[in-house]
């Protein structure tokens, strides 16, 4: 299983994000995921970068492949744009971009005041979306009209010798179901073997899963556990909460019932918790995992990988 580096644009300002690309290609990392967001979830998380000026800086810092981990690509922006967007990002990086997609979240959506739909409707806006996208990376012009987008006279002119591949991110057997018949790889922050299985069963098993998970480096393993539910109590919600609540406000609210025993994160100074939390990943069958540094200390969770992990896990 690879192991590669997620650059959290939730947590991050635009220049430590670039600090950390750089970090982590001189660490030995084998790529770069990149979250998409409007909003944090929360305001002590405190940034939220646009991701594809971020990709564009990033494409300039190093030559990791690098993946959304998600796109939305059916409410908040428009699945043409996106795929203007994710055109220009493969054709920056030498076709070594992966638009990971994803249902998407209120938190982010909402913003344009149009309503949040329910979860049967938003996977069938994603197919859609997925269709019309890839439809426009050929280069020709494109007409679509159907039952969620309008498409009129559009054609991509930058574009990638290859289109980029469409990882789908999928919770539930529904979402599952959704990715093995749209996607070319499977997206997950879950060490769920029975969602690796689903999808490789249903898929064939040449196409990838891939996860990503977090890790909170400090200097005590108590400390480590104190930034980690600090920053991220979102951890531990349950359910749906994170798709259907809609402002950083409402999840301070849900996040006042989580208590620090509920937060799995790997997290502290010693290298055992972060081998431990791979294994779990690798066992669940992902052919790669990308993990996220939290709080700080982050050139410190880099140096740990280089030293203590990369070597010999990729």
């Amino acid at each position: 299983m690879k192991l590669g580096y997620f650059l959290s644009c939730e947590e991050y300002a635009p220049a430590e994000l670039i600090e950390q690309t750089k970090l982590a290609a001189d660490a030995g990392f084998s790529g770069l995921w990149i979250s998409d967001h409007f909003h944090p979830w929360l305001d002590t998380q405190g940034e939220s970068a646009f991701v594809w000026s971020m990709i564009g800086a990033v494409s300039q810092a190093c030559d990791l492949p690098i993946m959304t981990a998600v796109t939305c690509p059916t409410v908040r922006i428009q699945p043409a744009v996106v795929a203007q967007a994710a055109a220009t990002s493969a054709v920056l990086t030498q076709g070594r971009f992966v638009l990971g997609v994803g249902t998407g979240e209120a938190l982010n959506e909402h913003i344009t005041g149009d309503a949040w739909p329910s979860a049967p409707v938003r996977r069938e806006m994603l197919s859609e979306a997925v269709e019309v996208m890839r439809r426009l990376w050929t280069g020709e012009v494109v007409n679509h009209r159907g039952q969620y987008y309008t498409v009129e006279h559009a054609r991509i002119y930058t574009c990638p010798e290859q289109p980029p591949p469409v990882y789908v991110s999928g919770f539930g057997s529904d979402a599952i179901a959704l990715a093995t018949e749209i996607a070319d790889g499977f997206v997950s922050t879950k060490p769920d073997a029975d969602a690796v299985r689903q999808f490789r069963q249903q898929a064939g098993p040449s196409k990838p899963a891939v996860a990503g998970t977090k890790g909170c480096f400090a200097a005590t393993t108590d400390e480590g556990l104190k930034i980690a539910h600090q920053l991220w109590p979102t951890e531990g919600l349950p359910g749906e909460l994170s798709q259907v609540l809609p402002d950083p406000e409402h999840f301070a609210q849900a996040t006042e019932l989580v208590t620090p025993d509920m937060i799995k994160m790997a997290h502290g100074p010693n290298p055992e918790a972060y081998l431990e939390m791979i294994d779990m990943y690798r066992d669940a069958g992902y052919d790669a995992l990308h993990i996220a540094a939290v709080g700080p200390h982050y050139r410190e969770l880099i140096d740990l990988f280089a030293r203590e992990i990369l070597p010999n896990a990729n």
